[in-house]
């Protein structure tokens, strides 16, 4: 008899290109999908309903690919520390195959259920990188340590061979009716939904859930060569859907890194002037970032809980709960800040040039701690990400990995060169559309034309210089 193998999934929730599963599926055709609905994760302060229901669309899709293949996602719920070995146990599994993570939670998680399959004498494979092109440390510094800047990281990383994606696992099997039994009896359940989970969200997504949904919003975004070939130019503006929007599908693994890579690389090869092959390499820099902050995140897991430079391990932030309410609601009287955060609110997404402007403001205009906007982030983001939030919040508080870290970004000034006929502004700050563009795009709005919109609730002058000696002084 074959050998029965369970592949436990968990930001991979594809079929294609997983390099886990593939290597379980050449060892055995009885593989059989699992996921664990962790407590651990989905009961903490920093969760977001967008990104629950995704996932849960993205598990439901990742079924039917299974089942179409000849086999079966298995769903547990609760602590994979124990659920994980049980169910092993009862299925007479020979062993656990799973992808590795980076993220602080998940290696010690990981690491305790591997203890846990070895004491119950149950094998277990966990060596393999799939949602990175490079895996951490394979990429370093001459000096053989881990990078801390992107750009010379960026250099030699782009030197570095790119695997092909791996192929769909063909002939896959089920479980025996006796098997899925004592399945069920070791606690698998139906694939609950968001809402039995304890999450509210009917707003819809960036993307639809899904290994399929994905792979198209790939093709569509790469083979026409008419997105990627103009993504430098048009990334940087709101109201332009100028970008991939493949953010939520990398957080879930609904699509491989080294099928984005295929797919980049080929359009670069179509491309036929140096202007199409630099908006193409744009974004191949945009998956190197990607990959910069996970592999920082492996390295210096202290990241996850605090700052990187040491002058703002103890800055002191005014933390105004008010402003921060304001922030966080969208009426602070900066209409670009505001249009932002609605769009963040009312669709769990938000555009990258907007979330660099509302961190901005955040830390050195209302001079708020930068974990306060991280976890809010967290707590609505569809594609929330630990090492890529954190990375981009810290950046933008003057805390991270930044060689020129005092960065102050200018709100009118950003509304004036990225949305200059105020298009976003007006789509998502109603009661402004009326107003003319010039006080739209400068926030110098008359209080005639005001309304109900809030005045300024800081002057933008007046705070980046408070920062400034804030920033100064802790420097020493």
């Amino acid at each position: 008899m074959a050998d029965l193998v369970l592949f436990w999934h968990r930001r991979d929730l594809r079929l294609g290109d997983n390099v886990g599963l593939a290597a379980a599926r050449d060892r055995t055709p009885q593989v059989v999908g699992l996921f664990c609905l962790d407590p651990g994760i989905l009961q903490g302060d920093a969760v977001a309903p967008a990104r629950v229901a995704y996932m849960v669309g993205c598990l439901a899709a990742l079924g039917d690919r299974y089942a179409k293949a000849g086999g079966q996602l298995l769903i547990l719920q609760g602590d994979p520390r124990q659920k994980i070995p049980a169910l092993a146990q009862a299925v007479g599994a020979d062993a656990i195959y799973w992808n590795r993570d980076v993220e602080p939670y998940s290696r010690q998680r990981d690491t305790d259920v591997a203890a846990a399959l070895k004491d119950a004498g149950i094998e277990f494979h966990t060596k393999f990188w799939d949602q990175l092109l490079h895996a951490p440390g394979e990429v370093r510094t001459g000096a053989g340590d881990p990078y801390t800047v992107y750009t010379p990281f960026w250099r030699n990383w782009i030197k570095h061979d790119k695997a092909e994606p791996l192929p769909l696992p063909e002939g896959l099997k089920s479980l025996s009716a006796r098997q899925l039994e004592a399945a069920k009896k070791a606690g698998c359940i139906d694939l609950p939904s968001a809402a039995d989970l304890g999450f509210t969200w009917e707003n819809g997504f960036p993307i639809e859930p899904g290994e399929q949904a994905a792979l198209e919003r790939l093709t569509d975004f790469c083979e026409d060569d008419r997105a990627i070939a103009t993504y430098d130019e048009q990334r940087n503006f709101p109201f332009v859907d100028g970008t991939s929007r493949l953010s939520a599908a990398l957080k879930f693994g609904a699509v491989g890194i080294r099928t984005l890579w295929a797919a980049a690389d080929a359009a670069y090869g179509r491309c036929r002037s140096d202007e199409t092959r630099d908006n193409v390499q744009t974004w191949q820099q945009e998956l190197a970032w990607r990959e910069f902050y996970q592999h920082v995140m492996y390295f210096f897991p202290g990241l996850a809980d605090g700052p990187y430079r040491s002058p703002l391990k103890d800055f002191p932030w005014v933390n105004n709960e008010d402003q921060f309410a304001a922030w966080c609601e969208g009426r602070t009287g900066y209409p670009i800040v505001d249009a932002a955060m609605r769009q963040l609110n009312e669709t769990g997404w938000m555009h990258n040039r907007c979330r660099m402007i509302v961190a901005s403001f955040l830390t050195k205009d209302l001079i708020i701690n930068w974990q306060w906007g991280e976890k809010y982030f967290m707590q609505r983001l569809v594609d929330g990400d630990l090492s890529a939030n954190n990375g981009g919040w810290q950046w933008s508080a003057s805390s991270g990995m930044d060689p020129k870290p005092l960065r102050i970004f200018n709100p009118a000034s950003q509304a004036q060169k990225y949305d200059g006929e105020a298009e976003y502004i007006r789509q998502w700050v109603p009661e402004l559309r009326s107003v003319d563009t010039g006080p739209l795009v400068t926030g110098k709005i008359s209080p005639g034309d005001r309304g109900d919109y809030p005045a300024p609730i800081v002057d933008h002058k007046t705070q980046q210089a408070l920062f400034k000696d804030k920033y100064k002084a802790q420097k020493g």
